[in-house]
């Protein structure tokens, strides 16, 4: 058994790692030491209290959901493991120089992602996928009385932060904006594969200079990769989003739940419900859905996300997009269903919405297949199987 020493902040799950660690008989200590998310500290700003923390407790490893170069840089100083599981993509801190620390267990959800950095000499990365905590979901009873025909949480990926493309697109020569509305258009009737950052070069310097990048340190990452995943994969999925919700909506009506506060999209038989507890509401909602949709990240590879094993570990019926992950885990028609496009998200939402039983089924096959292989305790033991 071990003893984690577990840098805390506000990410998803994090309770529920929390707790399959102690269930697996590992002791925790818990630093809350604040790290931002969008950007990645200096080593002399963490430096002091990690040490503190060391020299007092003295832990096998050190543990973050997510990966920080200056994490990594004091594991290294000080030479103890440092084991880190990242659950978002694109992830701008793994493109540091920092991967190549000895002492790095790193993890990630998307296995073609680790496979381009192992394929590039990367020793430190692993695939892990995702999972849910079924003990806590399943404590969550709820009526059989479904509240929502079809729902959807998230966010539309208009929220400024910065650097959104329609925020300064008015700066683009109408060359650039010209040459990005073709891009656009086209990776929009792509699905599974995503050519962007292949592309992008005849603009790449203008959009740098207009959108320049938050640094991350000893980065790594093209100008190209930059721009694809900060500026034109966000605005993609924004199209995407909306024009699928807005068509579930037209058609079957739709339960949203988001703190997305773009004004214009307000639409009849559309329910806009705001935000909810990660925790405490959001299974609830999964739970009392006919249907729950998944529309993941353009620019995401291969990943199934965390979402998705939320909806399936609170015994809901997942309709997502298809993305390869989902074949190394789970079958379709038989655990979850996926569509190929607006067309197919249309029937198949009609299809399943009409045949309860099948649907049930599916939920329920979805749902067993979590609680066999999937948790945060099956999880536990697979990364600290080193």
């Amino acid at each position: 058994m071990m003893k984690i020493l577990l840098i805390q902040w506000g990410s998803f799950g994090q309770e529920d790692l929390k707790n399959a660690f102690i269930q697996e008989g590992h002791s925790l200590v818990i630093a809350p030491i604040a790290l931002a998310t969008k950007t990645y500290k200096e080593l002399s700003q963490v430096e002091s209290r990690m040490t503190e923390l060391l020299n007092k407790e003295k832990p096998d490893i050190i543990f973050t959901v997510s990966y920080f170069p200056a994490i990594s840089d004091f594991c290294n100083k000080k030479r103890i493991r440092y084991v880190s599981w990242i659950y978002d993509s694109p992830l701008g801190a793994i493109y540091s120089k920092t991967i190549t620390n000895s002492c790095n267990l790193i993890y990630t959800f998307d296995r073609e992602i680790c496979q381009e950095f192992r394929d590039a000499g990367v020793s430190t990365m692993h695939y892990l996928p995702m999972a849910a905590n079924i003990e806590r979901l399943d404590s969550m009873i709820e009526d059989q009385t479904f509240a929502y025909d079809v729902s959807f949480v998230g966010s539309l990926y208009l929220e400024s932060e910065g650097n959104s493309f329609p925020e300064k697109s008015d700066l683009l020569t109408d060359y650039t904006k010209g040459y990005v509305d073709a891009l656009v258009a086209a990776q929009l009737k792509i699905q599974g594969y995503n050519f962007i950052q292949e592309v992008l070069g005849p603009v790449t310097n203008e959009l740098c200079n207009i959108y320049p990048k938050k640094p991350v340190p000893k980065d790594l990452r093209s100008d190209e990769y930059y721009c694809a995943e900060n500026i034109i994969n966000p605005w993609i999925t924004a199209i995407e989003r909306i024009d699928l919700l807005e068509a579930v909506a037209k058609n079957y009506g739709l339960d949203f739940f988001t703190r997305s506060i773009y004004k214009d999209f307000t639409l009849p038989n559309l329910y806009n419900h705001g935000w909810v507890d990660y925790n405490k509401e959001m299974p609830r909602v999964f739970k009392q859905s006919k249907i729950n949709l998944n529309i993941s990240r353009r620019g995401m590879k291969s990943a199934v996300p965390l979402r998705c094993f939320d909806i399936m570990g609170s015994g809901g019926f997942l309709l997502s997009n298809f993305q390869s992950g989902f074949l190394d885990l789970f079958v379709p028609e038989e655990d979850f269903v996926y569509y190929e496009d607006k067309d197919d998200l249309l029937r198949k939402i009609g299809y399943y919405l009409t045949h309860e039983e099948e649907r049930k089924m599916i939920a329920k096959n979805g749902h067993d297949k979590i609680a066999a292989a999937h948790t945060y305790r099956h999880r536990v033991r697979e990364l600290l199987d080193f």
